[in-house]
This record gives structure tokens, sequence and C-alpha cells, in this order.
């Protein structure tokens, strides 16, 4: 029997990709392919930073699922600038009314907002992701797929997935609190979408107090975590210099990822001059690099190589203000290892408090210091929030329990799809029912 097919939507896609959306979508595409024809659908772009087409354009396979890629448009910078500028107005406005905390109660008036929706349109048609061979082929091939499941509302690819498909559309949106999810347009992209999988409690209470009436059938999804091989730690540890103790953190580095890390950790060897802790940096520099003694970086690592310097981390620190889950956090904890992470992320805060604490949070630098000298200095306690963390990944987070969510999601669009072919069937009879 032929299997259905399923399509993922995501900006970049394939070997080589560092990304936490698409990871994600990576996940999940792959553990689909038993029970569908997986496929997804992206573009020919590989570096965000230049958003250049270096894939070909066509089709290729990959761990069991067919990758459909499309050449973006040219990128109108310029453009793109004008139009985010003109349409900044709309961002503002809807984040000041949340901020009042009277966004999501003015939607049952103004459900979809035009206000610079159309500016909106017109920046992400400039945008380095835009493509419209993309666009035209979600809509014209939308019988052929079961259900699309479209991730990261940032991209201009949620958009366009949501306006072409959008009765056939389960979206992943990792929605974080910043400019960006505050668009108008977002509030038709929404109210478009067949159903909507968050990854936290945190995640879905902001969608749903920024998106109030627009925000249809959802749920908590999220997703799991890969089980890795490690690689060979003396030979890994003697590649990238690795101290004996050390503070990790994984993840492009960029000034919006390590926010005030550099600084904190600086501070704190300052004020502890007794500790041996490290700083690890690992993963693309995208930044100016602070050179300072107790710094290192590995930049790109193997999956293996990721696996093994994170097992050995006395502490692994997340220290983004932004996240709509934190896979390495997941990753960290499912491996015993202590996490501590920026209390200013709801996200990331929420894990700490239904973990137990397997993670500590900061506020400020005088809380990050207090935390990471209290987990430094203690063995004891290290094992302890090792072993919640685990139970929390473990209770939480396993991939039998997110898949079946994901078929359960795909199957509810199936029903939504068969009823709008019954109501149409019934119309149709009524139509054709003699008058008396």
């Amino acid at each position: 029997m032929k299997k259905e097919k399923v399509a993922f939507v995501v900006v970049r896609y394939g070997k080589n990709i560092n990304g936490g959306a698409e990871y994600h979508c990576q996940m999940l595409a792959e553990r689909l392919v038993s029970d569908y024809d997986v496929e997804v659908l992206t573009t020919c772009v590989r570096d965000v930073a230049t958003g250049e087409n270096i894939y070909p354009e066509g089709e290729e396979e990959w761990n069991g699922v067919v990758i459909r890629r499309f050449r973006t448009n040219p990128v109108q910078r310029e453009k793109e600038r004008y139009f985010a500028k003109k349409a900044k107005p709309a961002r503002k406005l809807r984040q000041f009314l949340f901020k009042l905390g009277i966004l999501k109660y003015l939607s049952y008036l103004i459900p979809v907002w035009s206000y610079k929706h159309d500016d909106e349109v017109q920046a992400m048609k400039s945008d380095k992701f835009y493509s419209s061979a993309l666009n035209d082929y979600i809509r014209d091939h939308i019988d052929e797929y079961k259900a699309f499941i479209a991730m990261s509302s940032d991209y201009v690819t949620f958009y366009y997935t949501a306006l072409y498909a959008g009765r056939k559309t389960i979206a992943i949106p990792t929605m974080h609190n910043m400019g960006i999810s505050f668009r108008s347009v977002l509030t038709s992209a929404f109210s478009n979408i067949a159903y909507v999988g968050f990854n936290t409690g945190e995640e879905q209470r902001l969608a749903e107090n920024i998106l109030g009436k627009a925000l249809g059938a959802h749920g908590i999804l999220s997703v799991g975590i890969e089980e890795s091989l490690s690689a060979d730690w003396a030979m890994t540890k003697e590649k990238f210099q690795l101290p004996e103790k050390y503070l990790l953190y994984i993840g492009r580095i960029t000034p919006k990822k390590i926010h005030r890390l550099l600084t904190y950790f600086v501070n704190y060897k300052k004020k502890y001059s007794d500790s041996t802790l490290r700083l690890v940096l690992v993963g693309g520099l995208a930044m100016k690099r602070f050179e300072h003694p107790d710094v290192i970086y590995t930049g790109f690592v193997s999956d293996e190589e990721k696996m093994s310097i994170l097992q050995h981390a006395e502490i692994v620190v997340n220290p983004s203000r932004y996240e709509s889950l934190s896979l390495i956090l997941l990753e960290a904890m499912s491996q015993k290892r202590p996490m501590l992470v920026n209390g200013h992320c709801k996200v990331l805060k929420e894990h700490c408090l239904k973990s137990d604490f397997a993670s500590f949070y900061y506020m400020n630098n005088r809380g990050f210091n207090q935390a990471l000298r209290r987990i430094e200095q203690s063995e004891d306690l290290r094992e302890e929030m090792g072993e919640k963390g685990a139970s929390y990944v473990e209770s939480n987070y396993n991939w039998s329990l997110i898949m079946g969510r994901l078929k359960s999601d795909i199957n509810f669009i199936k029903e939504l799809i068969d009823d709008e072919v019954v109501k149409e069937i019934k119309r149709s009879l009524i139509v054709l029912l003699p008058k008396n």
C-alpha cells in the first residue's frame, strides 16, 4: 500500500546545517519515514548570513527523506530594510498592547490585523529566504499531501505555507517574545492554520496572549533529543585543547545568543580566583572574537565530538534570553549534566521549575556568580541535579510520546479535511434536491 505524503517546510535543510529549527525539523522528519512518504520543502540556501543559493535546485534523498530544494529570489536588502522600517509601527503597537495585557482581548474585536500588513508582505518578498518557486509548488501541489508541517514563524516560508496550504498545515512556530512575533501578518497566518504545536507551556501561553482569537486549535507537541554516539574523549580533548573542568556553551556564538555570558564569566573568575573552571564555546563564531586565557573556542565540531565534550562538561550554560525549548538543555539533562540558564527567558525558567531545579537560573551578574559557585563547589549537588534532569527529560521528552502526538495531529488534519468534504457534498445535494 502506497504511503501518504507529508511535507515539512523549513528555510534550510541538509548535512552541515547549523540551526535549531532545521535540526528540530530533521529529527521529526526522519522519525516519520516508517509511516509516511516524508519530504522537506526548502531553499537552496546554506549560509544564513549571505542567503546565497549554494545547493543545487532539485531533489535529493537523505536518511530516507526526500529533499526538494527551490532557488530563492534575488535578495533586495535595501527594499527589505525600507519596508521593514515602514512596517515597524505595527510591531511596536502590538508589542505595547501586549505589555499592557490587552492584546489578547482586543483580538476578539480585531482577530486579524491589516495595519501595515502590506508593508510586512513587501518586506518578506525582499527577504533572503523568499522563494516564489517554493510558494508556487505548495500552492499547485497541495492536493498531493496529507499535511504540511511549517517550521518557525520567524521565517517567510511559514507565512506562505499558511497562506497556500493553511487548512492542511500543522505549525511548529518556535515563538519567542521578540518584535518579529508581533507582526500583523502572523494574525492572518495563524488564523489560516489547522493546528499549532508548541514546544512548551510557556511558548503556548505567549502565543495565546499575542494572537488571542486568531489562534485556532493548538496544544503541546514538542520534540525529543537524539542519542548520538560519543567520540573518543582523549582524542577530542587533545584536538581542541580542552581543560579538565569547564563551563560549556554549545550553539551559535552571536551577541544575541550568548548575551552577557563572557562578561559574567570573566567577572566570576575575578571574584573567585581559586576557581579552576574555564569557559568552552562550541559552535560557529559570528561576532568579534573575545580573547581571554580562560575562554576556549572550538569552532564547529562533529556530532560525536559534541557529545563527548558535553558528557565531560562540569556545568552547561544557556545564556540566551530567547528560547522556545532549548534542545541543548534537554541534551545536557539527558547526560546528567547540571544546567545554568538565563532566568529572563521564561521558557528556560519553566524548565528549572518543572524539573525541580535540575537547572539553576540567574537574573543578573550577582545571581550568575552565586549559582555557578554553588554548583561548582558541590559534587553532591551536581549529581543530584544530573539525576533530576535525566528523569525530567525521560518523563516529558521521550520520542514515543512526541511522535504519538505528531501522528495524532496529522490525523486531526485528515479529519478536518474529511469534514470539509462531507459538508461540501451536503451543500451540493441540497442544491440538487428538487424544490417543493
